[in-house]
């Protein structure tokens, strides 16, 4: 019997963790998306060229698995919605 007991703290110890670590994982999602906001605010970032241009012509940027697809930025972490006919004001122009 002490093992039925054991198991059962064993699994309610684990729910309840789970219970409280669900919404700081929410959050933290959030606040990561927040930041990237607040970053492409700042960088000016659009989903399209500015004067020939664009992401797929930049250093930083990171194609996706199609030419069309979008990609990420090694500028903006955790961010894969960057089309590669965007740009921002961090563009450079790859070697």
């Amino acid at each position: 019997m002490t093992t039925h007991h054991e198991s059962r703290r064993k699994f309610l110890k684990i729910s309840g963790s789970a219970i409280i670590l669900a919404p700081v994982l929410v959050a933290s999602g959030n606040a990561s998306a927040a930041a990237n906001a607040a970053l492409r605010t700042s960088l000016k970032y659009q989903p399209k060229p500015l004067d020939g241009k664009q992401c797929s012509g930049c250093a930083q940027f990171v194609p996706g698995a199609k030419p069309d697809a979008n990609g990420t930025c090694k500028i903006i972490p955790n961010d894969n919605e960057i089309a590669p006919t965007g740009y921002c004001v961090g563009w450079a122009k790859k070697p």
